[in-house]
């Protein structure tokens, strides 16, 4: 068997605002929108910075997010992000008045990181092995 590199994977979050969702990601943290589905009235979008892609999907009024750590205390994080320099990338967010959910630190986790909740209450930690 030939070995098969695996190269990026991109979380996909249901949604309940995809025009407030979208904003979030785009003006607080960066991002810029890759994709709307369809052109009218859209309900899927990509949203992505450097290598890093976002699916957000709303569904219907009657289906929710659903963050893991709602469902499992637990389970803090909906999604990891690997970033190089995370001192620079907290500044970065401090100066757009983004809310942290977990200020910067070396966590006991082994990381330099901090953590986010975006638009629908998904926890978001960037930050890079110590």
């Amino acid at each position: 068997m030939a070995n098969t590199t695996l190269e990026r994977i991109y979380p996909f979050f249901i949604v309940d605002d995809l025009a407030a969702s979208i904003g979030f990601y785009n003006r607080q943290l960066g991002f810029e929108t890759d994709l709307l589905i369809p052109d009218n009235d859209p309900f899927f979008a990509i949203v992505s910075r450097d290598n890093v892609r976002i699916l957000l999907k709303h569904i219907t009024e009657h289906i929710h997010p659903v963050p893991n750590h709602t469902r499992h205390e637990w389970a803090r994080w909906d999604a990891f992000i690997f970033v190089s320099d995370p001192d620079a990338l907290f500044a970065e967010y401090q100066s757009r008045g983004v809310a942290f959910h977990e200020t910067l630190a070396d966590t006991s986790d082994g990381l330099r990181a901090f953590e986010l909740k975006d638009q629908d209450g998904y926890v978001l930690c960037f930050g890079k092995p110590l």
